[in-house]
Parts: C-alpha cells; structure tokens; sequence
C-alpha cells in the first residue's frame, strides 16, 4: 500500500511517500480502506520528534480516517452492529496516513448520512477530544459560558458548535479580526482577538465580573495565571495542549478561594476501552446533530496524500479555519 512516513525528525519536507506491506487486523480490529486522512497538529508535533506514538501503534502518522471496512474481526462488528463495506470513521493511535489502516472496532462510527469521505475524515480526533475533555472533564452544562482558546483551529470549530448545541455560551479566542469573524458565523457569542484585546479582562468584563465557568486552553505557559483570573467560582480549566510552553505560574490563592480545578489530557496514549466510551456518547448524543446538520464539519482544505508536506506547511501557518485533510486517489 502506499503511505505516507516520516522519514527523519525535522521540517514538513521530511514526510515521504512510500510503500508499505498491508496492516493486519487482529482481535477486535478492522481493516479499513481509507480514503480520507485528518491532518491535526499531534502529527506536526510527531514529525517534529516531539510526540512519539505509544507502544505498538503505528509509527506512521495519522489519527483519524475515513474510508471502508475490508476485513476484520467478525464477532466484534456484529457486536458493534458493523460490516464489511461499511463507511465508517475512525480515532486511530497512528498508521492514519496510508491507504490501509487498522482501528479498534471500539473507536469507528458510522459516516453520517450525506456526508463525504473528507467530511468524515474530520470527525474522530476533534470531536473525540472536544467530548472528553469539555463535556466529561470539564463538565460543561447549559447555561454555563465556555472560553475556547483558539477558536478557528479544528478543535476549536468543533468546540463552538457543540458547546452551543448543548446550551452554553461561548467565548473564542483568535488571532485575526477575519478568524473572530469566523468564530462568530459558527455559532460563538463573543470573539476576542487575542492579539489586541485581553481575553482574560475581556472574559470578565463580559460576564459582569463573575468569570468563565470552562476553559479550553491548548497553549497553557503564560495563558494559566491569565485564565484562573477569569475562571468563575468552582470553574474548571481544561488544558490539552502546550502550544505557549509548559511551565505557568499562578494566583494559588485564587484557585483555593474560588474552588477552582485546573486538569489536563492527552487522548493519543488511553487504552480503548476509554476511547470507546467516548464514541459511544458522541454515537448517542453527537451524530444525530451532525445528521440533522445541526453540527457540521469545517473545512478549510484538501491535499492528495502525496502533498502531505503541504499540508503541514499549511497547518504551521496557523492560517487555517477548521480542518486540513488528505486524499487518497
């Protein structure tokens, strides 16, 4: 099969295309034939050597793909309701970026109805990691004002819509008056640009004082200290990335007067039980907003797999406004 690999550590010309024997699907696997792949900022950092994939996956990157089911366990689709043939997607620990690609039966949903291979390439790791750490660490109920921290990357167009749809009130952060613009035509209520405004002022001001209920932060460093000023009473801080370093300091004595959590997550290295966990709430409680087109994908290109070092470049950029996705042909 063709892939894609890293072929050193380093810039986005070190992603090569090559040929690689076909996975196997073992106990509790499918073989999926891909025909999309998601570009998310884990594989930018794995390129770069600075997130290698967990034991036994694949050293391929790739967290997310579309395509068909060729083979697999036949006990376990049956179980999942699954067969051969089916579109489905799925969160994967590596090994996206080829046009073959094992993933725990567990973690594959069904392509909503109406949408394409690339539409549904950008589901899994987006709409993953959105659900386990907004909803269920951050526990995030209606009524409550959400700040999202990068509001026009794939998580964070993600985090808008959902966060809506489940009654919030949504603050985004971005970096341009055009991605506050963006945010707003997603669904966001307010949109700070971050590069001429205080979010953390701005966030308070907004709330007549009182602070954000959630944050989700994937820069952390200086942000921190900056977000516990901002955080409510018994508010919670989700932090899922390093992007600004990752040493903060902070107001201790704010997180002990207000009661305030301040947690993290990285979803590549969890087992699958907790991966299936997730899609079975997103199955119950997120695809039939994604089929009534509630929610929809976001996104801002496509590159043949063959260009994936372009897409890299894209994604470096920061430039993007929802999701970066390769095809296969």
């Amino acid at each position: 099969m063709r892939a894609i690999e890293i072929s050193r550590f380093g810039a986005p010309e070190v992603l090569r295309p090559t040929e690689r024997p076909l996975p196997v699907a073992g106990a509790g696997e499918v073989l999926i034939r891909v025909r999309a792949s998601g570009v998310n900022r884990p594989d930018v950092l794995q390129r770069s050597g600075a997130y290698p994939p967990p034991p036994g996956a694949s050293d391929l990157p790739g967290l997310e793909v579309a395509g068909v089911i060729e083979s697999g366990d036949a006990a376990a689709m049956a179980e999942a309701g699954l067969a051969l043939g089916d579109r489905v997607c799925a969160l994967v620990a590596g090994g996206g970026y080829a046009e073959y690609c094992v993933a725990p039966v567990g973690q594959c949903l069904p392509v909503p109805d109406g949408f394409d291979d690339v539409q549904a390439a950008s589901l899994p790791e987006t709409f993953f990691t959105v659900w386990s750490n907004v909803f269920d660490r951050g526990r995030l109920q209606p009524g409550e004002t959400l700040l999202i921290q990068g509001g026009t990357s794939g998580i964070g167009v993600t985090a808008i819509q959902l966060a809506k749809a489940f009654g919030a009130t949504v603050m985004a952060t971005a970096g341009s008056d055009a991605k506050c613009a963006a945010c707003l035509a997603l669904g966001a209520d307010h949109a700070i640009n971050y590069r001429t405004q205080d979010f953390s002022a701005v966030a308070k001001e907004l709330t007549g004082g009182q602070g954000v209920n959630v944050i989700l932060d994937m820069v952390a460093g200086d942000y921190v200290a900056r977000e516990v000023e901002c955080l409510a009473e018994d508010g919670r801080l989700v932090i899922i990335a390093v992007q600004g370093g990752v040493k903060a300091e902070l107001n201790a004595g704010l997180v002990l007067r207000r009661r305030l959590v301040i947690t993290g997550s990285t979803l590549r290295p969890r087992p699958v039980a907790f991966k299936s966990a997730i899609a079975r709430s997103l199955h119950d409680k997120v695809w039939p907003l994604l089929q009534q087109g509630g929610v929809k994908p976001v996104i801002h290109s496509t590159f043949d797999a063959s260009r994936a070092a372009e897409a890299h470049a894209l994604m470096e950029t920061n430039q993007h406004i929802g999701k970066i996705v390769l095809t296969w042909s």
